[in-house]
């Protein structure tokens, strides 16, 4: 008499991996990442310390009464925090490489765009929301320094106050997607964070040695323009004096993005884990 086997139960649908479970795995991972959240305390330190040291400056100098638009004030520290965001972006993938886990994750949902796809969504918003918290306080607190001179942001005007602080908090985003980026494309730490630094900080210092290079060497200048800081900022403060329109700047962040994300998607598709 031949034995019967067990019947195997059937897996119920409400266990199958879909994108919203994928976005819940990458929100548990990097949540539960000390490294997250000293990266946001040192950001925000960063972001509201040196608002309020430029909102004093501007006070002490006379800057207020001269026309500054005091909003400056709270976006400038950008130019030093998009680097945390990018690190931040860089190490959330090099992470998994560094311990193996990203094989674990690969096995657990073969489908490698949707990995790539959660993890680059769950860090944008992450940080866009966390980034909006920080530009919001020091806001506030900038608007009460300078108010004390007659000088406080204009919060009923949303293209002095609000859209700045939108697009600052997008920025800071899209750095995050570029370092994502170069960690799926290099998969080591230090070569990600560095090529991270590398576009966000060193390109635009190095364009400016060209400044003093004659008609000749105008391009690079022009060139510049396009880099993702050097495009966030006429995204965040336009003016008629801008190299480039806003739009054309959201479009400059928004091609960063895709090309980033376009060519990890090949990268990661192409090769094993």
């Amino acid at each position: 008499m031949s034995a019967v086997a067990p019947a195997v139960p059937a897996v119920s649908g409400r266990f199958r991996l879909s994108f919203p479970r994928s976005l819940r795995s990458e929100w548990i991972k990097l949540s539960t990442l000390r490294s997250t959240w000293w990266s946001i305390a040192i950001t925000a330190a960063l972001t509201i310390g040196i608002a309020v040291l430029i909102a004093f400056a501007f006070t002490s100098t006379g800057a207020v009464r001269q026309g500054i638009n005091g909003i400056m004030a709270v976006v400038s520290p950008i130019q030093f925090t998009a680097l945390l965001a990018g690190i931040l972006g860089a190490i959330a993938v090099t992470g998994e490489y560094s311990t193996g886990m990203i094989r674990s994750t690969l096995t657990a949902d073969p489908l490698r765009g949707r990995v790539l796809v959660a993890k680059a969504a769950v860090l944008a918003v992450f940080l866009f929301l966390a980034s909006l918290v920080m530009f919001v306080i020091a806001a506030v607190i900038v608007s009460t320094i300078l108010g004390a001179h007659g000088e406080a942001l204009e919060w009923g005007a949303p293209d002095k106050v609000l859209l700045p602080l939108l697009s600052a908090a997008a920025t800071m985003a899209v750095c995050a997607l570029i370092g994502v980026s170069f960690g799926f494309m290099l998969r080591s730490g230090a070569g990600a964070i560095a090529a991270t630094v590398g576009l966000l900080f060193v390109l635009p210092i190095m364009s400016n040695f060209f400044a003093f290079a004659g008609e000749s060497w105008k391009w690079v200048l022009d060139a510049a323009n396009y880099l993702p800081l050097s495009a966030a900022q006429n995204a965040i403060l336009p003016s008629d004096t801008a190299p480039m329109s806003a739009g054309v700047a959201f479009l400059t962040l928004g091609a960063w993005v895709a090309a980033g994300l376009l060519g990890s998607w090949v990268v990661l598709r192409s090769r094993d884990a």
